[in-house]
């Protein structure tokens, strides 16, 4: 999988747009003013970039080494240390406990690590997240397991996590296509 990754982001530059979801653009307000923060397969970085500039100590994992380069020279580029860009294979390497004050997962779907994410959060901290929703629509991924269904997220945390936002809907992506998305904001008790 990271192969097809790697392909992809290869041919990203650094003038390549890297947007943050909707979801964590939109419900900002919620973010803590310091902390740590992890954009979990972060692609070319568009949440990272965005904790990193509200101060957040902000670790960016992804497994494409493409992607996690050209973030790495972007980051130093704007002098941003406090973001910590990092090869990792979430699906090897398992979440640290109580570690986060926030995580933002976007466009990103393992069902196995729901809980780890919940987890992973330190009390009070926050989880944004934003993936698709079934069923399965033009501009988006064909693979049926990358989709939630309705009500779904609230479910999978309804013991974890409070939730202080939830949505579903269509959302413009960053080609201006609408796909259809589910969005959660949740707090750790």
């Amino acid at each position: 999988m990271s192969d097809k990754w790697n392909e992809i982001y290869a041919q990203a530059e650094l003038s390549t747009p890297a947007e943050p979801a909707w979801v964590l653009n939109q419900h900002a307000h919620y973010l803590p003013l310091s902390g740590h923060a992890l954009d979990l397969a972060c692609g070319l970085g568009g949440n990272a970039r965005f904790l990193a500039r509200c101060g957040l100590n902000t670790e960016a994992w992804d497994q494409a080494e493409q992607a996690i380069s050209l973030l790495d020279k972007w980051r130093n580029l704007q002098g941003l240390h406090n973001l910590q860009p990092r090869v990792v294979d979430v699906l090897r390497t398992p979440l640290p406990a109580d570690r986060f004050d926030v995580i933002v997962v976007s466009r990103y779907l393992q069902h196995t690590l729901l809980d780890s994410l919940a987890n992973a959060l330190k009390p009070g901290g926050l989880l944004y997240y934003q993936t698709f929703l079934a069923p399965i629509h033009a501009n988006a991924p064909r693979n049926p397991l990358f989709y939630l269904y309705s009500g779904e997220l609230q479910q999978a945390w309804s013991k974890q996590l409070s939730c202080e936002v939830y949505g579903e809907g269509w959302l413009p992506d960053s080609h201006r296509h609408a796909q259809r998305m589910v969005w959660f904001v949740g707090r750790k008790a």
